[in-house]
């Protein structure tokens, strides 16, 4: 049978669909993805690679990859490392069903390999250990999130989908990290960014990230359901301009809503933001309407935000419309009176974190990448973090039998195996020298702790952000924390080949 003739019907999901793979035309349409795709959600030379190790019988040898940022985007001075979960639940369920085999089989790409390669992603299943930052960590360029050791086929493979959830996650905590840093604690912080995020499945990571690194809620419905919060919004200008056609006035809208919704806040800015609240404040008076806040959307926020504050005392005001940690610092230097943002572009887009997934080591031989400009360090590594009176004044990042000085190996609050208690670092770092970061969370294909919850990430990014240096948190050329090379590690660099 052809390739171009050749389709196989997947699994049932578990709710009675089927979908339909295909290695001729595009017959699944849908695009959306399951659990049961993960495997095949990888680039091809994954898959070439491992039929090239089954090969030469390297297929087994054991293999340390780690994931890192070569560098930061521009003006962040740290990241916040996000995405494990979904990362280590990636590697418990992976493996590939009968149907995505064929599939391969059918693209007539792999006619050439060993046998043994079908067999081997037959009997898959993800048996290597993974160390990694916890989630909310504050790290640098250079410094590992994850490391995978594991037989180097399983390293190899996985690469992508890890890439994937880790770079985008990362990447929305830190602009939320820095946006709550620059907001303050006080303020209420609202994720906007589903209908800008990069997919669907983007949206749901972003609303996830945004919680972790401290947003008070999201209104991706979705995404707030499965982690177990409620969502949170106001209204569209249509529904204000829709009901104000056909029921004679924005006052009118107002008192339809509320009809359904009483109190929610309402959009003021859709004809004369001090008219509407005008408005509002006569009805506040009159005890007529209870307001649980407004939203402004557009105009001057500043001076908007100020007579309506003096129209709406004690009225809660949030502000939306492309706004960033930029806008919100400028607000807020201008005595902006607002109480809350909603988030959205800016927050869920922007310039990539390009992490990268580097092999450091193969049957305990280290190795590196010398290309210019991409060059790497070779061996299994080990981030060692210094406090003084809470604030970390620099990371050496060493080799993992090196022993950081200090409190030792307690970690930043994974928790404990048996219980699963969240561990509070904050009273542990205040006189300690060093800190060992990468922490054992997955052991030969198992998990060790329970998932986090949202509440203690973002706990963690919190007290992370709040231990960095004031020039680390500026948001215009901050100055990153000193990251120095062990000498053991520079001597490995200089006998590996690379000085």
């Amino acid at each position: 049978m052809s390739a171009a003739n050749w389709s196989g019907v997947r699994d049932c999901d578990g709710e009675g669909h089927l979908s339909v793979w295909s290695a001729g035309g595009l017959e699944d349409q849908e695009l959306t993805i399951a659990s049961d795709d993960y495997s095949l959600l990888t680039d091809l030379y994954q898959l070439t690679m491992t039929a090239c190790y089954v090969g030469e019988q390297l297929e087994n040898q054991r293999a340390s990859f780690e994931l890192f940022a070569r560098r930061l985007p521009a003006d962040f001075g740290y990241l916040i490392a996000m995405g494990l979960a979904q990362a280590l639940d990636y590697l418990e369920k992976f493996r590939f069903s009968p149907a995505q085999i064929e599939a391969l089989q059918a693209t007539h790409l792999f006619d050439q390999a060993p046998e043994r390669f079908w067999n081997l992603l037959a009997e898959a299943r993800f048996t290597g250990d993974v160390w990694a930052v916890p989630e909310g960590t504050a790290i640098f360029a250079n410094e590992p999130l994850l490391r995978v050791e594991a037989p180097l086929w399983q390293a190899q493979v996985v690469e992508t989908y890890l890439l994937n959830t880790l770079n985008y996650q990362t990447l929305i905590a830190t602009r939320a990290a820095r946006m709550r840093d620059v907001a303050g604690t006080q303020t209420t912080l609202l994720e906007f960014g589903t209908r800008r995020a990069f997919s669907p499945q983007a949206s749901l990571w972003a609303a996830r990230a945004a919680l972790a690194a401290g947003f008070n809620a999201t209104s991706n419905v979705l995404a707030a359901l499965k982690l177990g919060r409620k969502p949170s919004g106001t209204m569209a200008h249509s529904l204000v301009m829709a009901l104000a056609a056909m029921e004679g006035s924005e006052a009118e809208a107002f008192t339809a809503f509320h009809r359904y919704f009483p109190g929610a806040p309402l959009l003021i800015d859709t004809y004369d933001t001090i008219a509407a609240a005008r408005q509002l404040a006569t009805q506040l008076e009159s005890g007529r309407m209870h307001l649980a806040g407004v939203r402004i959307d557009s105009g001057d926020l500043v001076s908007l935000s100020k007579q309506v504050r003096e129209l709406l005392p004690g009225v809660p005001i949030f502000a939306s419309g492309d706004l960033d940690e930029y806008r919100i610092a400028e607000f807020k230097a201008a005595g902006a009176e607002i109480d809350g943002y909603g988030l959205g572009t800016q927050l869920v887009t922007g310039v990539p974190v390009n992490g990268a997934y580097k092999l450091v080591e193969i049957s305990g031989i280290p190795v590196m990448k010398k290309s210019t400009g991409k060059a790497t360090y070779p061996g299994r590594k080990q981030i060692f973090r210094r406090y003084g009176d809470g604030v970390v004044q620099g990371d050496r990042l060493g080799l993992v039998e090196e022993e950081g000085s200090g409190i030792g190996n307690w970690g930043l609050g994974i928790g404990s195996q048996e219980t699963g208690e969240i561990q509070n670092p904050k009273s542990k770092i205040q006189n300690s020298s060093e800190v060992p970061l990468l922490q054992l969370v997955m052991k030969e294909g198992q998990r060790l702790y329970p998932p986090e919850s949202l509440e203690a990430i973002a706990q963690r990014t919190a007290h992370s952000v709040a231990s960095l240096p004031a020039v680390t948190r500026e948001l215009r050329q901050p100055t990153s924390i000193p990251v120095e090379l062990s000498p053991a590690l520079l001597s490995l660099i200089a006998k590996t080949g690379g000085g």
